[in-house]
């Protein structure tokens, strides 16, 4: 066979393959979106039913927005997030895109134009966290943006996660919405958390962080309460001050009732991918 001939009909098995995969991407995501809506629809929490992806991993950003609309707090408000990634997917873009200033901390490099920072509307402290410079770092952080509180904390860094949590709880950092990962392979009533190691690194496999009994655990001996566990992957827990709570009568109080297994699936693409253009414009307007 002509060598010609033999390249371009291997070409286009090779397209047709391409094509095919692609096909099968968008008939996963379709699945996996129509599963989530239902988990949504079906849980008996209602907070559930508002999970909304804008910047966050899957469906966090919806319920932190309707947390916040109950707060009456969607406005001039203050973030703290621990564990960004690059910057383009966290817990709280969503908030710098509401105006609110805040800080971040992470090790790694963010992506163009936002790894600087902008004065008293956004810090990013980039180090690997520890129990020895977390409450150093995070003060620090608070003087640069010229806040003494934050009303929304995230932390998700894969491993210590209760250890540090419990550290800045004990340290007087009183977030309204406090939003950790736990370990949801741990289903209630087990507590289990990894030994505090300074040095740890999520392997990807299920030895990491802490189950939600010890996060409830924890909190509740410092006032909060938890009100949702995120459907599509049942990997982010929201703790509320115990202050707000007749803000949150319509949510069940058992912790079975609130408890979202792992499901980790996540779908291929969700929408447009985002543009550092837009991350950028966001952070032009702080």
């Amino acid at each position: 066979m002509n060598p010609l001939k033999m390249f371009s009909q291997r070409r286009r098995a090779v397209l047709r393959m391409e094509d095919l995969l692609r096909s099968l991407n968008d008939v996963r995501d379709v699945l996996l979106q129509d599963s989530t809506l239902k988990h949504q629809r079906a849980h008996p929490n209602p907070l559930n039913a508002f999970g909304r992806k804008c910047y966050s991993q899957t469906d966090e950003d919806g319920i932190t927005l309707e947390i916040l609309r109950r707060l009456d707090r969607l406005k001039d408000g203050t973030y703290a997030e621990y564990g960004v990634g690059d910057g383009t997917e966290n817990n709280t873009l969503v908030l710098a895109a509401l105006g609110w200033r805040g800080f971040w901390v992470g090790g790694e490099t963010l992506r163009p134009h936002i790894n600087d920072g902008r004065g008293e509307r956004f810090q990013y402290a980039r180090c690997w966290i520890t129990l020895d410079n977390l409450l150093d770092t995070t003060r620090r952080s608070l003087e640069l943006i010229k806040r003494k509180t934050v009303d929304v904390v995230s932390l998700d860094l894969d491993g210590n996660d209760i250890h540090f949590t419990k550290r800045l709880l004990e340290s007087g950092i009183r977030p309204k919405l406090f939003i950790v990962e736990y370990n949801a392979k741990f289903l209630p009533p087990i507590e289990f958390e990894i030994p505090y190691d300074p040095g740890h690194s999520w392997q990807g496999d299920d030895y990491f962080g802490a189950s939600l009994a010890s996060f409830d655990k924890l909190f509740g001996s410092c006032g909060y309460r938890l009100v949702c566990c995120n459907s599509h992957t049942g990997a982010n827990a929201f703790f509320v001050d115990r202050e707000y709570s007749s803000l949150f009568d319509d949510v069940p109080t058992d912790l079975n009732e609130l408890f979202v297994g792992p499901r980790y699936t996540l779908p291929a693409h969700h929408g447009h991918p985002p543009s550092m253009k837009t991350i950028e414009r966001i952070f032009d307007t702080l």
